[in-house]
This record gives C-alpha cells, sequence and structure tokens, in this order.
C-alpha cells in the first residue's frame, strides 16, 4: 500500500512556523495570529489550484501578510504588534549565572519594544529578513512592492532600531 501525501500539505504546511510567526508580528497577538494563520490556510486551500509553483513559502507568506492586514483593518489595529517569544533568540544558558539571566532578558524585552515601536512597513521587512531569513525579492514578492523599496525599508527600520535601542542606553553604562 502506497501512502499518498496531499499536494497542499506538502508543499504548505511545512511553512506554517512561518506563517505564524509574521501573523503575530503584524497581528499583536497570539490569538489574533492564530486565527489570521487559520483564515489564510483556508484562503491558500481555496486558491491553492492557481498557485502555478515557484516558491511555495513567499505565496503562504503574502496571503498571511494580506489577511493580517485585512484583519487589522476590520480591529482598527493596525500599528499592533504581536511579542517576540524568548525561544527565537538562541541564548546560552545563563541559569547558572543570575546577573546574564537578567541581563539577557533585559536585551530580549528591549529588543522587543523597540520593535515594537518601529511602522508596519518597516517591522514586517524586518521580520521577513532578520527572523524569517527570507531574500530580498522575497519579500519584495509577500510585500508586493520594488527590491529597492525592500532594501530602503529594511535600512530605515534598521537605522531606527539602532536610534531607539541607543535612545535607551544610557552613555555611562547606568554608572553615576
Amino acid at each position: 500500500m502506497e501512502l499518498r501525501i496531499d499536494p497542499f500539505e506538502q508543499t504548505i504546511l511545512p511553512h506554517l512556523d512561518a506563517a505564524y510567526n509574521l501573523a503575530r508580528w503584524l497581528a499583536g497577538n497570539e490569538h489574533d495570529a492564530q486565527d489570521i494563520v487559520q483564515e489564510s490556510c483556508l484562503r491558500a486551500v481555496k486558491f491553492f489550484e492557481g498557485f502555478r509553483g515557484g516558491n511555495p513559502r513567499a505565496w503562504l507568506l503574502t496571503i498571511v501578510r494580506n489577511t493580517s492586514y485585512t484583519w487589522l483593518k476590520k480591529r482598527s489595529a493596525v500599528h499592533a504588534l504581536a511579542s517576540i517569544d524568548e525561544e527565537e533568540f538562541e541564548l546560552e544558558d545563563l541559569s547558572a549565572n543570575p546577573q546574564q539571566m537578567e541581563l539577557a532578558t533585559a536585551s530580549v524585552e528591549r529588543m522587543r519594544a523597540a520593535i515594537d515601536q518601529l511602522p508596519p512597513e518597516f517591522r514586517e521587512v524586518i521580520v521577513l529578513r532578520e527572523m524569517e531569513e527570507c531574500s530580498y525579492k522575497e519579500i519584495a514578492d509577500i510585500a508586493d512592492v520594488p527590491i529597492g523599496t525592500v532594501m530602503s525599508r529594511l535600512a530605515r527600520g534598521r537605522q531606527q532600531l539602532r536610534m531607539i535601542l541607543c535612545a535607551e542606553t544610557p552613555l555611562n553604562g547606568g554608572q553615576p
């Protein structure tokens, strides 16, 4: 007996984690992100026959992006942003050193807060590039903008992150 795998499952399911991550960052909370991914998957199933190959991850993330913005418009929360889980950062085991653990946790919280302050168009390219490791072309396809716009948004987003993070860092390291 031959096991037959559904083409949709084989093509799309490997990319659900990336879909959820993008939805969570754009939606602002885990519950809405789950609903967005579910709705996106329903749309993907509906239009899968029209998928002509290419990059299935970019195709799914495009659906997630569009669904997220539609969802946010309905909720009048276009500037919402999800929080990031500590699991997304590979940190060494700091449990033996509480001071290092506190510093690492503070760094993650600072980065969350800084990303929270970015405009949505910068936030999405930062998430897609830095967290989902999408290529510039994939991001351009997902966001439906030219590659030059992706590069510009990344540069401006990174610059704003630096400015936000530097503004929060005391010059003397907190020492009197």
